[in-house]
């Protein structure tokens, strides 16, 4: 016999980003913020930068909630059956039991790398890199490189650059802790599983651009899922990287451009590179922060675009890629 749902008021303490929970809910990001300017649900705690936590309660608020306006009630409806439930002391929050163990299993890996990616952001601006080698073997319990790639590292990575954008940290922090992380993505891209038998990735930034983040975690992925690369980093000037795709001959070319100014310079790789401009063989993708933030640019940039996010990227790029036997 299966065990009974645990009722259970939950734990306040604020520990999910607006991510993490939406994955554990299934509403929405853009939904949650909506509930919240609407109807103050939930009344989500803050982070010194100004990010969204929730705590155990919170998640199971929402699922009560989601759960009433699938039975057919309206939002406010059903945000307001909650709360007067609550003053009434009627309420009782049900944690459904995970029969499916996988399922269970995987919940709980989406709680440890939220409280992993906390703490790993907080020791990295703290300067204890042996806290962060810690945090990080911890992750690997639970958890495989790629997962804390595109759930703890790719996400701290963005909170350290808008931390020192906003003046919280200092430049040599911010230094310090991105290359950390940069010298972690490069010891797994170095030491992935042997390659398939197909002609390599080219990996490249655009002329003068030097924030290769992107570039890298897109690298070590591809590298971890036994696709060959070969990373030539930042700033690439395109004459030099048109000599040397001549000469390798690669299976696709990935660019990386994330200002304006950076892919201004990126548009002109045809200019290079005719030969594979004309025939489209080998494919050219493209992306970066620019392209995400204002769509108009993938008008103008040759190439395929490869998506909005690392998976959609790493999808799209692996249905382009010959079939390998090995």
């Amino acid at each position: 016999m299966s065990p009974l749902p645990e009722v259970t008021n939950g734990s306040d303490k604020p520990l999910y980003n607006i991510g993490v929970v939406a994955r554990m809910t299934g509403v929405s990001m853009a939904t949650l913020r909506a509930w919240e300017r609407r109807y103050g649900f939930p009344d989500s705690e803050r982070t010194s930068g100004g990010h969204r936590l929730y705590s155990e309660r919170d998640v199971m608020r929402l699922r009560w909630v989601k759960e009433r306006i699938e039975e057919g009630m309206q939002t406010a409806q059903a945000i307001n059956a909650l709360r007067h439930q609550e003053n009434t002391g009627q309420l009782a929050l049900i944690e459904p039991w995970r029969g499916d163990q996988p399922q269970a299993a995987q919940h709980t890996s989406a709680q440890h790398i939220h409280i992993v990616s906390e703490q790993l952001y907080q020791a990295l601006i703290g300067r204890d890199l042996s806290l962060a080698d810690r945090l990080l073997g911890d992750g690997l319990a639970l958890s495989t490189p790629e997962d804390l790639i595109l759930d703890v590292i790719s996400p701290t990575i963005a909170r350290v650059g808008d931390a020192w954008e906003d003046g919280h940290i200092s430049v040599a922090t911010e230094h310090l802790a991105t290359n950390y992380l940069r010298q972690r993505m490069l010891m797994w891209m170095m030491s992935g599983p042997p390659t398939k038998a197909i002609d390599p990735i080219v990996l490249a930034c655009a002329p003068n651009e030097w924030h290769e983040g992107s570039l890298m975690i897109l690298g070590t992925l591809l590298r971890r899922r036994r696709w060959p690369v070969a990373y030539l980093g930042q700033a690439v000037p395109l004459k030099d990287l048109s000599s040397f795709v001549k000469d390798l001959k690669p299976s696709l070319i990935i660019l990386i451009a994330m200002t304006e100014n950076t892919a201004s310079e990126l548009i002109e790789w045809p200019h290079y590179l005719p030969e594979i401009s004309q025939s489209g063989r080998p494919v050219v993708g493209y992306g970066g922060r620019i392209f995400t933030l204002q769509p108009e640019w993938r008008l103008r940039m040759p190439g395929l675009y490869l998506g909005d996010n690392f998976r959609d990227a790493l999808a799209t790029i692996e249905r382009l890629l010959p079939k390998s036997s090995n």
